[in-house]
């Protein structure tokens, strides 16, 4: 007989360290629903997010290449995907629910435009008198109303700590998002750990995807980066001299490695300084408690810097991304004239939600390729 549900939730207070979240104190979701027979709360919101349309969408959106550029470069549901381990191998190490953190994790990005960062700077600039965009309140927008899958209400109906990990969402690309129905000091440690799962993933794979392109140079990374310098010095010392790829692909899964033991060595000491003893003290608490060390805060403020200069801004990448969101920008004036040609479910919110809102939505849920191809259809 397969287990319970009332089995896995006693098994979660059995396991999980006391300032988890646990999926019997959830505070439910919005639109009543009869409990699963064999599934917690938050693996269904997981099962739920994995089966959207937006989930799959990502497959097609822009990480830091456009859509198509290479075959083995990352796209934003392979970041997602990668955002997900790394999320549940800190809660693992940790005590914390892994459910709930792979649920957040894999929704943290389905609000995300089409052309990466760039084009969601496009959107907020065209939506600056009407209430601007920015992907984290996207994500929730389209959890709780855009997914239509249910015939009596609007989204996903996602457990309330999810949606709370989705509110707070944040890292050092974005600025956080606030609701006033999740105002708290500070959000879930699970929620806590996506947030930086999130960022370990971006520089991590970036300088992967970085070097793969040959926009990042190996020699120029040892000189300018110390974090890179110290990991790729034990590589050497460890395997000697490797082909470039598995010596690349060691370094960086050393680098991920040496950053997680980082996250969970540093939040498992401030967990323990700050006394908390229930998910709901861990929200009163004044600051994160998953975090990097200071040494390791600095190293990585140094990766970012050189990530910047050499290769969110290198010609090879900006520039395309550049004449791409000059897509988005005359669709967008195009759907204003024309508001009958975006797809009916945008069309049926115009009048709640207003035109503008309406257009923004239906562009942000493109994928990169659907936007060249509607702009070419329309001859703009």
């Amino acid at each position: 007989m397969p287990y319970s549900r009332t089995q896995l939730e006693k098994h979660e207070r059995q396991t999980l360290a006391h300032f988890a979240q646990f999926s019997s104190d959830s505070r439910g979701r919005e639109f009543d629903e009869v409990p699963h027979e064999w599934r917690t709360d938050f693996q269904r919101d997981r099962d739920r997010i994995i089966h959207s349309r937006a989930f799959r969408r990502l497959e097609y959106k822009t990480q830091v290449f456009l859509n198509g550029s290479g075959d083995h470069l990352r796209t934003r549901l392979t970041h997602t995907m990668e955002v997900a381990a790394i999320s549940r191998n800190i809660t693992r190490a940790l005590g914390l629910n892994e459910d709930l953190a792979e649920a957040i994790a894999l929704a943290h990005d389905l609000g995300h435009s089409p052309f990466g960062h760039k084009g969601e700077y496009a959107l907020n600039d065209l939506m600056k008198n009407h209430g601007g965009f920015e992907h984290n309140r996207q994500s929730l927008r389209i959890v709780e109303t855009l997914e239509q899958k249910y015939p009596h209400h609007d989204g996903l109906n996602l457990s309330w700590e999810t949606r709370e990990g989705l509110a707070k969402h944040y890292t050092a690309y974005d600025h956080p998002s606030k609701r006033e129905d999740f105002d708290a000091k500070s959000s879930s440690l699970e929620a806590q750990v996506a947030n930086l799962a999130d960022e370990i993933t971006y520089y991590s794979h970036d300088l992967d995807d970085g070097l793969a392109s040959e926009l990042l140079d190996e020699e120029d990374l040892k000189r300018n980066v110390q974090i890179w310098r110290e990991t790729a010095d034990q590589i050497s010392k460890k395997h000697g001299e490797l082909d470039p790829e598995p010596r690349h692909y060691a370094i960086i899964r050393l680098l991920i490695n040496s950053q997680v033991h980082d996250v969970v060595e540093t939040s498992s000491h401030l967990i323990t300084e700050a006394d908390v003893h229930s998910a709901d003290e861990v929200r009163l608490h004044n600051g994160p408690l998953i975090q990097y060390s200071d040494q390791r805060r600095v190293a990585n403020l140094e990766l970012r810097d050189y990530l910047y200069e050499n290769l969110y801004y290198n010609p090879i990448v900006h520039k395309p991304n550049q004449r791409a969101v000059k897509l988005l920008e005359e669709l967008f004036a195009h759907y204003l004239k024309h508001p009958e040609e975006i797809g009916s479910q945008s069309r049926a919110r115009i009048e709640t939600d207003s035109l503008h809102r309406a257009i923004c939505d239906y562009l942000s849920g493109m994928t990169d390729r659907y936007v060249v191809i509607e702009h070419d259809r329309l001859g703009l």
